[in-house]
């Protein structure tokens, strides 16, 4: 078992590395969407193919991060080195098949950084009495997410391109990124992978689970795609709806470090089910009535969710799974999360273009995710 002499250390890179893989990778094209549409360089369908690439790439990235050859730590430094180029270069292009490509790009790289924090990170804190302050690096998406909101909040009052904050953002990941490949050294392994795990080792997978996780995936990504443009379609001034993602990023950062609190009296997989629950609570909000206050509210509903589900899920996959299993664990985990991810913005981009609303698709996600909630709160795995 590798020891760890400053926890905080951990902590940090883990949290600044989810801040920068998920924050900007994966989340910064949801406040940046709105922006796109008003440069008359996107709409809710190509745009719904746009977020869909994404999670493409993400599922991708899933399934094979436990293959990738060579060292974790190098696999981590230039992930994140590349999620700074991919940002970047969207500011460099109009082109939507480069787009495309760059998003696919940046989601295959977010699931390797997320792979890599939660099973060498996280572990690591976990083997060496401080499992307490997981829920701190699990914080830094919403940190990454309340980041870019602000950030793109700014830029918005200042009427700046969206190419320019596409550019903006680019260079402050590339900065990140760089400073943390220098000092990332013990907390992530320097040693190959073995890419077989021998049957006697195998854990076997959890459905109810994974069913769950997948559902979570269809259901939170509808918001985390769309709630800027919801806030949008009510109130059109960008000092007033550019906060809806703020709120989202805060909330998902608060929520971690409340959960890994909360894990003294309650266990995971209950956590997990009561998340799950309020989430879809959350999407059933904006149905209700279309004003600007419950757009925030389901927001805060979901964005608080989001990570603790993610953060209940990594643990889940520990606690099942063997030593030597743990990775295929967390990978199946993510990719059935990311499939889910690529299913819920385009049949919400889709239903969209046919009732003219999210109000189909805002209740079909939520009653998915109610019932495989109750089905996992049934399974005495």
């Amino acid at each position: 078992m590798a020891s760890v002499n400053s926890p905080v250390r951990v902590v940090l890179l883990g949290l600044f590395s989810l801040a920068i893989a998920m924050g900007i990778g994966r989340f910064l094209y949801t406040p940046l969407l709105p922006m796109m549409q008003a440069d008359g360089l996107i709409n809710i369908t190509n745009g719904g193919v746009l977020a869909s690439i994404n999670f493409v790439g993400y599922w991708v990235g899933a399934v094979f991060a436990d293959r990738v050859p060579g060292s974790p730590r190098s696999s981590l430094r230039w992930s994140l080195i590349a999620i700074g180029l991919s940002t970047l270069a969207m500011g460099l292009t109009e082109n939507y098949i480069i787009w495309l490509i760059l998003r696919f790009a940046a989601g295959v790289l977010s699931a390797f950084v997320l792979v890599l924090v939660s099973t060498h990170m996280v572990k690591l804190l976990a083997e060496n009495g401080h499992g307490r302050l997981r829920g701190f690096v699990f914080s830094g998406v919403g940190f990454g997410i309340m980041i870019a909101g602000l950030g793109s909040l700014a830029l918005m009052a200042n009427m700046v391109s969206s190419a320019s904050a596409w550019l903006w953002f680019g260079v402050v990941s590339l900065i990140g990124s760089v400073l943390i490949s220098l000092f990332t050294r013990e907390e992530v392994s320097d040693t190959p992978r073995k890419h077989q795990v021998m049957d006697g080792e195998r854990t076997a997978l959890d459905w109810a689970a994974v069913t769950a996780y997948f559902a979570v995936g269809v259901g939170y990504i509808i918001p985390a795609t769309y709630l800027p443009v919801m806030a949008r379609e009510i109130i059109s001034s960008p000092l007033v709806f550019g906060w809806a993602w703020p709120v989202f990023g805060l909330a998902a950062f608060l929520s971690t470090i409340i959960a890994s609190r909360l894990q003294h009296s309650f266990s995971p997989r209950s956590i997990w089910v009561t998340s799950q629950l309020i989430m879809a609570l959350g999407l059933m909000l904006p149905v209700l009535h279309g004003h600007i206050a419950l757009i925030f509210l389901a927001g805060l509903c979901v964005g608080g969710t989001m990570m603790v589900t993610t953060m209940m899920a990594v643990m889940e996959a520990h606690r099942i799974a063997v030593p030597s299993d743990v990775m295929r664990h967390v990978a199946v985990f993510t990719a059935a999360f990311a499939s889910g991810q690529i299913i819920g913005p385009l049949l919400a981009s889709y239903l969209h273009d046919w009732t003219g609303g999210f109000v189909p698709s805002l209740v079909t996600a939520s009653i998915f995710l109610a019932i495989t909630a109750i089905a996992l709160a049934r399974s005495r795995r």
